[in-house]
């Protein structure tokens, strides 16, 4: 019995793989994607652009199930809430809204995702870079909002 079960879940495990899934990075437009000082951006890009923009660097584990599953929703769950590739086509009460939401998540290192830095520990963010990127959001929050108090 026991090992038609164990059978049964390497069956599964093997005719998972043979789902498709559409892993995308859709081409970029630089006329509406972030630019911003050089060191920002390179925290961001360390940190942040894996699943908050469309420049996904697809791991190897991205292409075995069931762990594909996971990171294709992670990814496509980053875009839809900030996508820094389409960042001049995001509307400001959206900015704003998710300028104080990463606020907390930084500060909290709720971002980026503990799953994720299981593979990824060179996505991890220092102390330092933690300062520099909640201060440069709490300076765009001001910009969008400066009547508003946030910090």
């Amino acid at each position: 019995m026991l090992k038609k079960i164990i059978i049964g879940i390497v069956l599964v495990l093997v005719l998972i793989q043979f789902i498709p899934l559409e892993k995308t990075n859709p081409k970029i437009d630089k006329t509406i994607a972030l630019h911003t000082d050089k060191n920002i951006m390179k925290i961001l890009k360390k940190s942040c652009y894996d699943c908050h923009s469309n420049e996904t660097k697809w791991s190897i584990y991205s292409d075995i199930a069931p762990l594909s599953f996971s990171v294709l929703s992670h990814v496509n769950d980053g875009r839809k809430a900030l996508n820094f590739s389409k960042w001049k086509n995001i509307k400001l009460s959206i900015k704003k809204a998710r300028f104080k939401r990463a606020i907390k998540t930084v500060n909290n290192e709720m971002m980026p995702l503990s799953s994720y830095l299981m593979f990824h520990e060179e996505a991890k963010m220092s102390k330092e870079d933690r300062k520099i990127l909640v201060k440069w959001f709490e300076k765009e929050l001001s910009l969008i909002a400066p009547d508003e108090v946030y910090f």
